[in-house]
This record gives structure tokens, sequence and C-alpha cells, in this order.
């Protein structure tokens, strides 16, 4: 099946596990995906993600979500940059996510990372998504 936004289809597919109190999703595999969860562990969103070998000829990512106290650590989770229309930012102009305490992931030219971590490398990119 072909998807014309695929990481707006992760970020669904993460936002209806949390609703339904899941513990494990599974996303097809890509690469970016990957890049795009590593960064939400890495700020501490979700708990892990492993790379799963279904019968078929194609890969899927399984995500452990991540709860506090029974409720969803992500309270939100939005696609910022869409096909239809993409949005680019500078470095000094990143916006600050509920005022620093949300974190949007951008591309950059040295790969996906945290808005934190592309202001200390001063580079700009494609905001991908925020998540607070």
């Amino acid at each position: 099946m072909n998807l014309v936004d695929p990481i707006g289809d992760m970020l669904t597919r993460i936002r209806n596990g949390q609703m339904r109190s899941l513990n494990k999703i599974s996303i097809p595999f890509s690469n970016f995906r990957l890049k795009i969860l590593d960064v939400l562990k890495k700020e501490g969103y979700i708990i892990d993600f492993y790379l799963q070998d279904t019968k078929e000829k194609t890969k899927s990512i399984l995500v452990v979500l991540k709860y506090y106290e029974g409720q969803p650590v992500i309270k939100e989770i939005k696609r910022i940059s869409k096909p239809g229309r993409r949005v680019y930012s500078r470095a000094v102009s990143i916006p600050k996510i509920k005022n620093g305490l949300g974190v949007a992931i951008l591309s950059t030219s040295k790969g996906v990372m945290s808005d934190a971590e592309a202001v200390k490398n001063n580079l700009g990119g494609e905001i991908i998504c925020r998540v607070f």
C-alpha cells in the first residue's frame, strides 16, 4: 500500500496507540522513520523500538510506548511540514515548543535531530514534527 505521507502515518499510529493504551505498536520500516524514533527515544518520549521481520518480505518497526502514572508521556504529536506545504527554518528562528518543554524534530543536512541539538550545532532544516 502506497502512502502519500508515511511520516504522518507513523505519528498517527503513535497517537492512536496511546489513545488505546497499547504497550506496543507496529510501523512499516524506513530509515527515516528509524531516525525520528531514535530522536523520540533520546528525548524520553518512547521506551524503545526494535526491527521486526514478518513472514512476508517486508520489515516493520515495533515501538514500545511510554506511560507515566497511566497517562501517555506524549501529550501532543503533530506533523508540521507536510507533503503539500514544506516548512523550513533557520537555526536562529526554530520555534520553541511550549516554552522549551516540548521538542521539535528537524531534518538537517547532518541528519535528523531535535531542536536543541540543531541550535547547538547552528543548523537549520525542515521541521518534521513537534512533540509535547
